[in-house]
């Protein structure tokens, strides 16, 4: 019963943002908004979150109270969802979009630390849990699009706020570990920032929020670009989306037999080669037949990612590492990935866009094994947990 939480969490957390997520940038051009108001939109705000999840789960590590911040900032961002379709010029968007992911930042990295500790001696799992968000995010995603095309996107908004919600819900359920009251603390946000392996780490999820960007943000534009319907598109986005299932749900086995971080390299690569596909793919047709090479870009770095941050995390910190990771994906990641996709785009296209990020990727991955074999054997610290 322990598992069935965590895995409800996502499929309600993914699934709320299948209704918005992939037209928000369409909804944007809705408005008039130009190339660099969408860049700012897209790139400037999730900058937020690359200073506000680690802010929250900081502060959830250091005072324990990872249950009462992560309600706090769910009920937030029900409330700022529901708002977002009233408004309609570029300056009113743009602050509740900031106020959305300030609150919103860090709640993905407090559900993976607590569904890392409910697992116990089975964190090899992970990948199943967070195949929930997957399933969550493929079946409400192939319905908002009905949504949306019958009724427009303000009732996409409001049932984003409704799953959102029923997320909050769930979440009273998740348990978290933290140190007993007179254990030392393993480390520092700082002593963390200094350990050489986790600013490479830090890199390669950086290099993952980029390619999140272009596919989360850039997508639909893209096939929209190659003359693609919305029928196409929407058969683009539930591919990606099933193939992914699979992969989830044997990860268990790919972490066995990689490790953690060896796994993280080898889906940044395969990500990077799936992005330069996109720039030489000519038709929709092509687009979805690369479309089957997503199970192993963004859904496995990701389980990758947690399972590294979580094995090498400082006792006592383990939320902080989780909200580490997440910033450098979700947040600063995203930000530049943004903020340069909305240029790109309206510069040298969709295809132009997806060739620079997949060298952008490719050359990082390249650097960062370059200088990690150079480093000693790492250490690490295990964390002593207790209930919350």
């Amino acid at each position: 019963m322990r598992k069935i939480w965590p895995f409800t969490f996502n499929f309600l957390w993914f699934a709320s943002f299948a209704c918005v997520l992939p037209y928000l940038v369409l909804y944007y051009q809705a408005l008039g908004f130009t190339g660099t108001q969408i860049g700012l939109l897209t790139g400037i705000t999730p900058l937020i979150t690359f200073f506000s999840a680690p802010f929250w789960t900081g502060l959830a590590d250091a005072k324990r109270q990872h249950r009462l911040i992560m309600s706090f900032a769910l009920l937030i961002g029900v409330i700022t969802i529901i708002i977002f379709p009233l408004l309609k010029t570029f300056v009113s968007i743009l602050l509740i979009v900031i106020l959305l992911n300030t609150f919103l930042a860090p709640v993905q990295a407090f559900a993976d630390s607590a569904t890392m500790f409910m697992l116990v001696d089975e964190k090899e799992m992970y990948g199943r849990i967070r195949l929930g968000g997957t399933i969550g995010y493929g079946l409400v995603a192939s319905i908002a699009g009905v949504v949306v095309k019958n009724y427009g996107l303000k009732l996409a908004f409001w049932g984003s706020a409704s799953l959102l919600f029923l997320t909050f819900i769930i979440s009273q359920k998740l348990i978290y570990g933290q140190l007993k009251a007179d254990d030392p603390v393993g480390g520092s946000v700082r002593t963390l920032l200094k350990n050489p392996r986790w600013l490479l780490f830090l890199t390669v999820a950086f290099a993952g929020g980029l390619t999140l960007a272009a596919t989360n943000n850039y997508f639909f534009p893209y096939m929209k670009e190659l003359g693609a319907k919305e029928s196409t598109m929407g058969l683009a986005l539930t591919i990606g989306t099933t193939v992914e299932i699979p992969v989830l749900f044997f990860g268990n086995r790919l972490i066995k037999r990689f490790t953690s971080y060896r796994l993280l390299i080898l889906s940044m690569v395969l990500t990077g080669i799936r992005l330069l596909l996109f720039a030489v793919s000519g038709t929709p047709s092509v687009v979805l037949f690369v479309q089957l090479l997503n199970g192993l870009n963004f859904p496995i770095m990701w389980v990758a990612g947690v399972s590294y941050a979580d094995e090498n995390a400082p006792a006592g910190m383990s939320t902080t590492a989780q909200g580490f990771f997440s910033a450098m994906v979700m947040g600063f990641g995203n930000a530049v990935g943004g903020f340069m996709g909305g240029l790109l785009l309206e510069r040298i296209g969709g295809r132009g866009l997806y060739l620079v990020y997949g060298v952008i990727v490719l050359v990082t991955v390249a650097v960062v094994t370059l200088i990690t074999r150079r480093l000693p054997a790492e250490r690490k610290t295990l964390p002593n947990a207790v209930l919350d």
